[in-house]
């Protein structure tokens, strides 16, 4: 077919490339400036769900099961570090209150990330996923 139009076909495929690999790369981006939620079940009588919250400066917020938290993060092509600073004052169950620590200590043992779509697996000592928030 563009045996007789390579001008044509030279065109169609630069249109075609500037649409499509832009999306690809931006689906394999770090979603910056995105809230993340925790790929998990609410805690008995809640529907909160973790989430973070990374900005391009690296300044992250953690909304946790009770308590919310901000800390630094620094990110590059497939690799992290997440370092929480201070927990918001908060009024939680020590149950609770221990799963959020459990949620920071796990975030700041992460070593390196990796998105499909909608997905951001981090990666560490123990494994996260967290899913990008559509709504």
């Amino acid at each position: 077919m563009c045996l007789g139009r390579p001008a044509v076909c030279f065109l169609a495929t630069a249109l075609l490339t500037s649409v499509i690999l832009p999306a690809l790369a931006t689906e394999n981006s770090f979603p910056f400036g995105s809230a993340l939620v925790l790929d998990a079940q609410p805690l008995s009588g809640s529907k909160r769900l973790p989430s973070i919250e990374i900005e391009q400066d690296g300044a992250i917020s953690f909304h946790l099961w009770c308590a919310n938290a901000l800390g630094t993060a620094n990110v590059t092509d497939d690799a992290i570090t997440i370092v929480p600073n201070r927990a918001l004052p908060t009024q939680c169950t020590p149950d609770v209150l221990s799963r959020d620590a459990a949620l920071l200590a796990a975030l700041s043992q992460v070593t390196g990330w990796r998105r499909h779509g909608d997905v951001v697996d981090f990666i560490g000592v123990t494994p996260l996923r967290f899913r990008l928030m559509t709504n």
